[in-house]
């Protein structure tokens, strides 16, 4: 079952590159108290995700921070090296935390998860955004296959 409008994040561990290496991310802790935007796509170094996708939330993320949100997340179903390393060479900093899902455990259980075994690419996770408000989701935007319009920063930032 996909997650919706209304309901809350799963539980589950991401992790990310922090001083030298992978440091765990509690969903929990991610999304407590605060406002996250969330973006999740098929994988890093892929080219919509690395020409259009992750680059919009970077140059986009002081004016999505000025409408209240605390942070701004991408999920993708590799290891926190690959997104490590993604987040560097787009220059990620600190206006974008670079998260891994990389057993996929986080994108199975919100029921996003897409087959791109017909490209070599195993479980992955569909293209999406959402706003989600301590811990509850309040925007969700699902593209379809192929699709690049409603899981993007400016779109987001309509929402907000």
């Amino acid at each position: 079952m996909t997650i919706k409008v209304g309901d809350k994040i799963p539980s589950a561990t991401l992790m990310q590159m922090k001083d030298g290496g992978p440091k765990p991310v509690s969903t929990d802790d991610l999304f407590a108290g605060k406002k996250v935007v969330v973006f999740a796509l098929p994988g890093a170094f892929t080219p919509t995700c690395s020409a259009k996708h992750l680059p919009g939330f970077i140059s986009h993320a002081e004016e999505i921070r000025n409408k209240g949100v605390d942070a701004i997340a991408c999920i993708s179903v590799n290891d926190a090296f690959v997104m490590g390393a993604w987040g560097d060479q787009q220059k990620a900093g600190d206006k974008v935390m670079m998260l891994a899902d990389g057993n996929g455990d986080l994108t199975r259980a919100l029921g996003l998860e897409m087959d791109g075994s017909r490209f070599g690419m195993g479980q992955r996770s569909q293209r999406y955004s959402m706003v989600v408000d301590n811990g509850v989701v309040k925007e969700l935007n699902v593209e379809d296959p192929g699709a690049f319009s409603v899981s993007s920063a400016e779109h987001v930032m309509k929402q907000l």
